[in-house]
């Protein structure tokens, strides 16, 4: 059993905490089988058994708990100048030690900079390696009672290495948005936020409730120890990964603090991408005599401070719903609300995705209430679900008519859609704008505008009849003099030389994107052969299954569809593959390797750098694990990078050192 709880324990540090799993879940689940086995049979439960993180009782209540050390909050910065304020404030006190200790003095300030997690702060108890006690901050210096909750928590450790004495840990329990909409997906009650989930699920009396979450957590202060001390803030974190504590890969060191400032803003550029809520960053001194020396405030620390980034969630009352029909014919409702400041911007129009959209998130009755809103960076805001648990609104009434060109709707899924492709007005604009885009087509300078001004003044209701349009057409529309139109005919002349891959993009066939596209257009060759296509053929692929082989076959086999596109190859367009060549590809140091990109190049799009080097045979991906190989870091790098930097990754940090290696400089 020893055995058993050794090596499971190993497996979970791996999966939930390395993120790095070395066995299949199959094979975890069967040791874990065979220890509730002989837990069952020997009437035996031994310390740190993983069959113990999920309690079968429901608690009667939470028990007070007593910190052996005060949990700080911190100071706030709203603004930069707000954090040079608080340094000015650090190094003058810095001096004043320093004048009256000269045989002692403290170095010059170096920082250290976290996020600041949005989820509810964790205070762990360790004694002889066990965890005893689990706790929230409550007032910092008197907490409740979560143990129970908090083992549910997978990348929690039972027991640590350290088995010397009593410490304290602090860290943060958060759901993970993948984890979140997952959750949703099927939940009865749909979650709000992140945020209230975590929060919600471990200060519930039912265990079984916090498990069913899957919570997660990060790990950044070893707050009390009563055998082991830390000279510096990077120690301290060494000893948290060392003890199997999951330990965020951002956190990064500075010796100046306008350097510092500067790694703000790529926090807040990265902030969207990141599969948890922060609402700011946390920037200390990273030496601890420093802080001993500088102390606290009745209130907070002052060798921290809390850089709070303006609010990404908020509420307001909605006001109204309309329906905007899409260049697929899906019918998108687009929620008004009532005008509200939100992460810089005045928001009053946001997202609701889909008629199951509103029903999952109890707002069938909710025009007129208050509801939950988030916004990430220029991203359209999205309501998140009711601020109030009654159906105190009216209703929002679903359309059975499209509200462009009034033909019946049909339910698909959580969807609704127009099936009046030829007729109904959006949907043309849509596709025709589409296939003018710079990532199918690239026609240049071609606008929503413009598909707009066509369709009505010139009647294109196809892109084929794109190619059809004449300079005496053009020269006669509102905004068009000679200049303009000469150049839109111009760039339609040009795209007609186009690779397959960016014509069936193009097309906007249902269910593909650039990536299945390309693989299409590899592997069939030519656009003759892959219309001729069958659906075993099709499956073949990596990137298509059932589903999507079927909107391929029902796409090309429309007769709509393949008018427009015989009418495209006669007026000149001639979408061709890539050249296929049984030659080796150049070797170069990058051959077989993974690597990924981060940020910006002065002269090279991501997608151009991406294809220099799969055309040498690397493998591009968009994450950073033990697994890859180079970095490739632009401009505006973040969160990538400094995981790179930490896992020893090779990092190439100019394209000039790029074009290099790959044999072009």
């Amino acid at each position: 059993m020893e055995e058993l709880i050794a090596q499971l324990n190993r497996y979970n540090y791996e999966y939930y905490t390395l993120d790095t799993p070395t066995v299949s879940d199959k094979e975890y689940d069967v040791l874990y089988d065979e220890l509730v086995q002989l837990e069952r049979e020997s009437g035996a439960i031994l310390p740190g058994s993983p069959t113990q993180r999920v309690g079968g009782e429901l608690l009667k209540g939470f028990s007070e708990h007593r910190h052996l050390a005060r949990l700080w909050s911190l100071d706030k910065a709203q603004s930069v100048d707000d954090v040079r304020t608080w340094n000015q404030r650090v190094l003058k006190l810095v001096n004043d030690y320093n004048t009256k200790n000269p045989n002692t003095p403290l170095p010059q300030p170096s920082y250290v900079l976290e996020l600041k997690y949005d989820g509810l702060t964790l205070n762990l108890t360790y004694t002889d390696g066990k965890l005893v006690q689990a706790s929230t901050r409550g007032s910092g210096e008197v907490g409740e009672g979560i143990l129970a909750q908090v083992k549910t928590i997978r990348s929690v450790p039972l027991t640590i290495p350290y088995q010397e004495g009593t410490i304290e840990v602090q860290g943060e329990g958060i759901m993970n948005l993948s984890v979140l909409a997952k959750y949703n997906e099927t939940a009865v009650d749909p979650l709000k936020n992140a945020r209230n989930a975590a929060a919600g699920a471990l200060r519930n009396l039912n265990p079984k409730v916090t498990a069913e979450r899957k919570l997660n957590a990060f790990f950044y202060n070893v707050g009390y120890s009563d055998t082991i001390g830390f000279q510096n803030h990077q120690e301290m974190v060494d000893f948290l990964r060392a003890n199997h504590f999951k330990v965020n890969p951002y956190i990064t060191f500075f010796d100046f603090i306008e350097d510092t400032i500067a790694e703000l803003s790529n926090i807040v550029a990265q902030r969207d991408q990141l599969d948890y809520l922060i609402d700011g960053a946390v920037i200390k001194i990273t030496d601890m005599r420093t802080r001993e020396a500088l102390g606290y405030t009745d209130k907070f620390p002052r060798w921290a401070v809390a850089f709070k980034f303006e609010a990404e969630e908020t509420t307001t009352v909605l006001e109204s719903v309309s329906w905007e029909v899409g260049r697929t014919g899906k019918i998108t409702p687009v929620a008004r609300v009532e005008a509200v400041e939100l992460a810089g911007v005045t928001v009053q129009n946001c997202t609701l995705n889909n008629i199951g959209d509103i029903e999952r998130k109890n707002l069938k009755y909710a025009l007129g209430s208050r509801v939950f809103i988030r916004r990430s960076n220029d991203v359209i805001p999205e309501i998140l679900g009711k601020a109030t648990e009654d159906n105190d609104g009216e209703e929002i009434v679903f359309p059975t008519a499209c509200p462009a060109c009034g033909s019946s709707l049909e339910q698909r899924g959580a969807h609704l859609f127009c099936n009046n492709r030829l007729g109904c007005k959006p949907q043309l604009i849509g596709r025709i704008t589409h296939f003018a885009s710079r990532d199918a087509m690239d026609i240049e300078s071609f606008s929503v505008m413009t598909a707009e001004q066509l369709y009505d003044e010139v009647g294109v209701r196809d892109p084929a009849d794109l190619y059809s349009l004449t300079f005496d057409q053009l020269i006669g529309l509102d905004r068009f003099g000679e200049k303009k139109a000469n150049k839109l005919l111009e760039a339609l002349e040009k795209s007609k030389a186009c690779d397959l891959s960016s014509f069936l993009f193009a097309l906007g066939i249902p269910n593909t994107g650039k990536t299945t596209t390309k693989a299409l257009a590899d592997h069939f060759g030519s656009l003759d052969k892959l219309m001729a296509a069958t659906a075993d053929e099709l499956i073949t692929l990596q990137d298509v299954g059932a589903i999507v082989a079927d909107s391929i076959l029902t796409f090309f086999a429309d007769p709509r569809m393949q008018t427009s596109i015989r009418t495209m190859i006669e007026l000149g367009v001639s979408p061709t593959a890539a050249a296929v060549t049984n030659e080796p590809k150049q070797e170069t140091i990058f051959t077989g390797k993974t690597v990924v990109l981060t940020g910006t190049l002065p002269t090279l799009s991501r997608d151009e750098a991406a294809k220099k080097l799969e055309a040498v045979g690397a493998k591009v991906t968009g994450s950073v694990s033990k697994k890859t190989d180079f970095v490739i870091a632009g401009e505006s790098a973040g969160s990538k990078l400094t995981k790179a930097q930490q896992l020893g990754i090779r990092i190439i940090d100019s394209e000039e050192e790029l074009l290099q290696m790959l044999g072009e400089a």
